[in-house]
């Protein structure tokens, strides 16, 4: 049976016709946005990656909608009439069976094609189980990259990594309890023994967080195949100084662009090397050209 919560102040301010990308709890019912149930109560149609997901929702709050299943399957088949109903002036909601739909959920091309009719699309911002993770992670975020899932076979999941490897940021991933041990073996195998945070079943009643460097979640018993839904976050590798031949490349390429002034503030601003002595050699490898 559905959780009851006590019925919510709904705006009596009229909802305009458009899409409207509603974001719903990850896990507890009460960080629902007292807007995001204005949306469903007055949506002429709600979207639902399961209908029976989001019909627990709003029986929750004592509110009923027009239901309409949306997912990977389903998607193809419904987007012209979910696109013909924009264009007749209705207002449908899409919502996913947790979290801000489109982040790793369905609708990307309904959102495209929406914009692309000129139907007004419109954010009702919440909860992301990405950015709840990443707040009390306690790993820096002035800079991160959401990567979603990771593949499922080792070989290709290693690659995958490698390509991330190098960036200069946190780095968030979702995964599956039953592949949650192999991905961390082959995240310490390609990023070496980073801090990392894994962070489970986020605003639920067993929420829990492990920190510590991925060799050690690796070999963590508990980290085999927990129950849950799961965000892996893992620190930054270590800055590398930038080399002779880095700068040259850097340069080079700047020099396709800009001026020898420019390229070498752009470089220098880059790999946090001296401008000065950059522009010296960008003027060298401009005569040598």
């Amino acid at each position: 049976m559905a959780e009851k919560l006590p019925p919510p102040l709904l705006s009596t301010a009229p909802l305009t016709p458009g899409l409207y990308v509603v974001a719903t709890p990850i896990g507890n019912l009460r960080d629902i946005t007292l807007r995001a149930l204005d949306v469903l109560a007055a949506a002429d149609l709600v979207l639902a990656e399961d209908t029976r997901v989001t019909g627990k929702l709003l029986a929750a709050y004592g509110l009923s909608a027009r239901l309409q299943r949306y997912d990977e399957h389903a998607a193809a088949q419904a987007r012209p009439k979910v696109l013909a109903a924009l264009a007749e002036g209705k207002r449908v909601a899409l919502v996913s069976d947790a979290g801000t739909p489109l982040i790793s959920d369905p609708g990307f091309r309904l959102v495209r094609e929406a914009v692309a009719q000129g139907a007004n699309v419109v954010p009702i911002p919440g909860a992301s189980a990405a950015i709840t993770a990443l707040s009390v992670a306690g790993l820096p975020t002035d800079r991160f990259l959401f990567a979603g899932f990771p593949p499922p076979k080792s070989a290709a999941r290693k690659a995958f990594f490698a390509e991330l490897a190098p960036i200069r940021a946190s780095l968030v991933f979702y995964e599956g309890a039953s592949r949650l041990g192999a991905s961390l073996a082959d995240m310490a195998a390609v990023f070496g023994p980073r801090e990392a945070v894994v962070a489970r079943e986020l605003t639920k009643l067993y929420e829990t967080l492990t920190r510590g460097p991925l060799d050690q979640l690796a070999a963590n018993p508990a980290m085999q195949a927990p129950k849950g839904e799961l965000v892996v976050l893992v620190a930054p590798g270590a800055e590398v100084a930038a080399t002779a031949a880095d700068a040259d490349a850097a340069l080079t390429e700047a020099l396709t662009r800009v001026g020898p002034a420019e390229a070498a503030s752009e470089v220098a601003q880059a790999l946090g090397l001296s401008r000065r002595d950059l522009y010296r050699r960008a003027l060298e490898l401009k005569g040598a050209r």
